[in-house]
């Protein structure tokens, strides 16, 4: 098992290409099951999630060509109508094959997606949804059996925003019978990419990146061509790097619009950033002033980014404020920063990090996605040496880390562990 090993301080500088969104490439990869043909998706991220949902595909029958960072998928001859919990287990994003399988074959066995370190997120909204179309819904030894002759529209109110709902729902509407609403609707750029893209395919999805979602359900659909978006929290990954480590990294293959709230956050701490096309440029102050942020679903502020401002509030001088009201589990990483010697006080769902102080190397133990990446962070403005332990969370979603951290002047090496 890796290992990585960063030593610091590091000041970034250069410029680094930010890689296409895997929040955006698993449903899209999820929705070339609705059309018989050849699809073929641009700008894939190579990621541990995006090999685990293409590995699903293949499983149920589909050919699957990989030229990174294009993916050919052809699901002709699907044959397989079951997701097993082998695969789903690892990776929550695989119950989006229900929809898609449900509105084209009529019938779908996905195992139940289990538990999840950060928080729940449950399913139930999914297979509400599903059932008010018209769905016959069992839970059997762990999966979801869903069966319809053909799914029929419906006016579905989401109670709390749904990412993976609103995406699974609006991949089952466009192949069913009349029209549907989906109100209190995800409005995340990725569901706009997934709008755009079944739109391509003959769909007819319309107010996708609002709170409501109106899909007119069509017979068929057909094979098309799409490019993911760039990954918005990989942006901010890198732009939190460039501003603890005082440095100045021009940021390419971005989509700036998709961040505005971490650019206004950043900018509000002293940051100095320029915008231009598809580039953002980062340079860090000498001060970086206290922050004050709390997690809500886009276009406010994502609660993907909270463990890395957590790392920008121990560069700041003062107090900041992170309140958490997504996920009821998601400061995990705070243990293991404080083995660095990051102040942090939680309480209930806000934290308060004293700025201003030195941290030290350590080995420290990832727990998720995003507190790898918080603790990479870290470990960029520690004096030693930090040991993340339990990287393969950062191999879920950041392509080539290491390699880019490394092009902007980071020492980062990986390395083989066998003791843990």
């Amino acid at each position: 098992m890796d290992k990585i090993v960063v030593n610091g301080p590091s000041r970034l500088s250069g410029n680094v290409s930010i890689s296409g969104a895997k929040n955006s490439a698993l449903p899209l990869i999820c929705a070339s099951l609705l059309s018989p043909g050849l699809n073929i998706i641009h700008n894939v991220p190579r990621l541990g999630d995006v090999r685990t949902i293409l590995k699903l595909l293949a499983i149920m029958g589909a050919e699957v060509d990989l030229k990174w960072p294009t993916v050919e998928i052809n699901t002709a001859d699907i044959d397989n109508l079951h997701a097993p919990y082998e695969l789903v287990k690892t990776m929550r994003a695989a119950i989006l094959v229900l929809g898609p399988l449900v509105a084209r074959y009529g019938r779908a066995r996905v195992s139940l997606p289990g538990g999840c370190a950060i928080g729940a997120r449950p399913v139930n909204l999914h297979l509400t949804a599903l059932e008010a179309m018209g769905a016959d819904i069992k839970i059997v030894n762990g999966y979801v059996e869903v069966k319809s002759s053909r799914l029929k529209g419906a006016v579905i109110k989401f109670p709390q925003v749904t990412v993976g709902g609103t995406e699974n729902i609006m991949m089952a509407a466009t192949l069913a019978e009349g029209t549907t609403v989906i109100e209190n609707a995800a409005r995340e750029p990725e569901i706009e990419d997934l709008a755009i893209f079944l739109n391509k395919m003959g769909a007819r999805v319309h107010g996708a990146g609002t709170g409501v979602i109106t899909i007119e359900g069509v017979n068929s659909l057909k094979e098309a061509t799409h490019s993911v978006i760039p990954d918005r929290i990989e942006t901010g990954t890198f732009m939190v790097a460039a501003a603890i480590t005082g440095g100045d990294v021009l940021l390419e293959n971005v989509e700036p619009l998709h961040v505005t709230d971490i650019i206004n956050k950043m900018e509000s701490c002293g940051v100095g950033i320029e915008t231009s096309g598809t580039t953002i440029r980062v340079r860090g102050p000498e001060i970086i002033h206290p922050v004050d942020v709390i997690t809500q679903p886009y276009p406010a502020f994502p609660t993907d980014m909270q463990a890395q401002f957590m790392v920008l509030g121990l560069k700041a001088s003062g107090t900041s404020v992170i309140t958490e009201s997504i996920f009821e589990n998601r400061y995990m990483h705070v243990p293991e920063l404080m083995r660095m010697g990051a102040d942090i006080v939680i309480n209930g769902r806000t934290a308060m990090i004293h700025g201003g102080k030195p941290v030290s190397g350590a080995t420290v133990m990832a727990t998720d996605l995003r507190a790898s990446a918080s603790l990479l962070l870290a470990g960029l403005i520690a004096e030693g040496e930090t040991e993340v332990l339990r990287v393969y969370h950062l191999d879920r979603g950041y392509e080539r880390i290491v390699e880019k951290l490394n092009s902007l002047g980071a020492n980062i090496r990986r390395v083989s562990s066998k003791f843990y």
